[in-house]
């Protein structure tokens, strides 16, 4: 009997070890590290594991009390509002906090928007316990956190990329002169939008339709990726994240500046809170619609809330949010119309952010980026359910996003899009889905300028909205035992991301 199991645990062994695979375009080497399979121009799928607070690099702090809220049986706006404005007066610590404010367990009624609009401050509750509603009606956000001003060019420090191809997932390119930039500069890698690549693009071509389509102007598609400079070797650059989207010679090029952001805050945080939107029916739209709303906003985080009854959103991150976590979060039982413009449960406008052990029920767009998404961004190890429409790039070009062990019973599409809206077109590039489990999907490549990969993909394959599209690539479909199981986890390990202490499930 002891030599019959142990034949079958043998069995068992070697099946399961047949049944792991790896990808052609990214793997394990001979030493460990993982290897990447360039294609003939020399795009790579990119390193992703720069995103979120610190690049993953810091801790997410428990941070002082310096302040406690308690419910009355009222309006609750003003007194929360007071003490963020309080707190907001208090010098920054060594550690780049003034304190957090704790909200103490109970029910806080909500006619307006709290607003935050200081660094170093946390906004916490006692979890479930602690619950926010927003009250009567009116669309907006229950929590805004936000900075102020706007990214700026430093005059006169415009270099251009004198590669003539600099192709996805490098980290390095020649510029004309590096000698005025050191190492620890910030630097926009700038990317100009022309008609030669819209045409190629064919988004001037998009098909009319009678409530309206907008061609794309070729100025409104100039991109702006934020990076700093780690290492200068003569006239070679090196950057913490990689180009996402190819530099080509063809289409401008590209060149490289420093800047300003002055006004944009630091240091902020929402976490261990619970809200709720008041409604009138299921397709009320005139009531809470975000939960939080981060922008203009660098290394902050949500983590440990849960919104239910919004229109919107749990957590919607604006175009200036740069390195924020999104973790542990839940989005519940949205209440509006079912139709566009609703219920994009996480939405991501944003520069190298993450989100992370994340659900949502009842959404449309649940793990979602708007127009002109500049990465890498991640969208890792998170669900959806009860779906009505599709997980991925919603429309007009989001570049450089991983979404990593999504499970959703619907759709992960990335796809032309065509006159949809007012003619989203291409609505993303160089985009991974890894070890992903959908009802179907629909990934195409762009005419020009992208690929798109789909390894691992547990689902059914469909041709999408528009025929005649570009196959992405697809590998190792409803195949099982794909390695690593996550992309993400691997890259960031290798980064040095102490990884079990981040994201302990």
């Amino acid at each position: 009997m002891h030599r019959i199991i142990s034949v079958l645990l043998l069995s068992f062994i070697c099946m399961s070890l047949r049944a792991q695979w790896t990808s052609a375009f990214v793997h394990p080497g001979k030493d460990g590290r993982l290897e990447y399979k360039p294609d003939e121009k020399g795009n790579i799928i990119p390193d992703f594991s720069g995103v979120g607070y610190y690049h993953q690099q810091r801790q997410i702090p428990l941070v002082k009390v310096v302040k406690s809220v308690t419910p009355s049986a009222g309006d609750d706006l003003a007194v929360i509002q007071q003490a963020i404005d309080e707190v907001s007066k208090m010098p920054v610590a060594a550690n780049g906090f003034r304190g957090a404010i704790l909200l103490k367990k109970g029910t806080y009624k909500i006619s307006g928007t709290i607003k935050v609009g200081a660094g170093g401050i946390v906004l916490r509750g006692e979890g479930d316990e602690t619950k926010l509603i927003a009250t009567g009606k009116g669309q907006r956000s229950l929590i805004s956190v936000s900075g102020s001003g706007n990214l700026k060019e430093l005059p006169g420090t415009g270099k251009r990329i004198t590669d003539r191809y600099v192709p996805v997932g490098a980290k390095s390119f020649m510029i004309t002169d590096a000698k005025d930039l050191k190492q620890g500069d910030r630097i926009v890698v700038f990317r100009p939008g022309t008609q030669k690549w819209i045409t190629d693009l064919k988004m001037d071509q998009i098909e009319v339709r009678d409530s309206g389509t907008r061609q794309w102007p070729a100025k409104e598609y100039d991109l702006h990726f934020e990076r700093q400079i780690t290492k200068i070797q003569g006239n070679r650059i090196f950057i913490d994240n990689p180009v996402v989207m190819a530099m080509e010679d063809q289409y401008g090029g590209g060149e490289v500046y420093q800047y300003s952001f002055n006004g944009r805050i630091t240091e902020v945080g929402v976490e261990d809170l619970s809200f709720e939107s008041e409604y009138a029916s299921d397709v009320d739209e005139d009531h809470g619609w975000n939960a939080v709303s981060f922008n203009k906003v660098e290394n902050g985080w949500v983590r440990n809330v849960q919104a239910t009854f919004f229109g919107y959103s749990c957590v919607n991150l604006g175009s200036q949010s740069k390195n924020i976590t999104v973790q542990h979060c839940r989005s519940i039982d949205a209440k509006s119309q079912i139709t566009g413009g609703r219920r994009y449960s996480f939405n991501n406008d944003g520069q190298q952010n993450l989100f992370v052990d994340c659900y949502a029920s009842d959404g449309r767009h649940d793990y979602v980026t708007g127009a002109k998404v500049l990465g890498p961004n991640v969208f890792f190890r998170s669900k959806a359910e009860k779906t009505h429409a599709d997980i991925g790039p919603h429309h007009r070009w989001a570049v450089g996003t991983l979404y990593d062990n999504i499970e959703t019973d619907g759709e992960i599409n990335v796809q032309d899009r065509g006159n949809w809206g007012t003619g989203h077109g291409w609505a993303g590039a160089n985009q991974v889905i890894w070890n992903c489990t959908v009802s179907k999907a629909a990934i195409q490549d762009p005419w020009v300028s992208g690929k798109n990969y789909v390894i691992g993909l547990k689902g059914e394959k469909y041709e999408g909205r528009l025929k005649g599209r570009p196959d992405a690539v697809w590998e190792g479909q409803n195949k099982q035992g794909l390695q690593p199981s996550s992309l993400f986890e691997i890259q960031s390990k290798e980064a040095g991301v102490k990884w079990d202490e981040l994201y302990k499930n």
